[in-house]
């Protein structure tokens, strides 16, 4: 799966992530207090996660889901977004 940032830093990064499921937080354990990018959306692909949107720290989440949507990450991904309650 691909893990793709909105804001802060790394706005506009991409990485792989391995696993089945995406960590709420990345980078998932710093120990260090450190500010991490929170994840709101997932895109499903014939039932699998293809990509994961995190959002810089205190970014409102209907400005990452705008920002993913302007880069067409679903369409890109040929998959459906789908919001992450936390």
């Amino acid at each position: 799966m691909r893990a793709l940032f909105v804001g802060g830093l790394v706005d506009n990064s991409e990485l792989d992530l391995d696993g089945a499921e995406p960590p709420l937080h990345y980078p998932e354990n710093t120990g260090a207090g450190q500010s991490r990018y929170r994840l709101h959306q997932i895109g499903m692909r014939d039932g699998e996660i293809a990509y994961a949107v995190y959002g810089a720290p205190d970014l409102p989440t209907d400005e990452v889901d705008r920002v993913a949507s302007e880069r067409g990450y679903p369409r890109r991904f040929g998959a459906k977004a789908q919001p992450v309650f936390q």
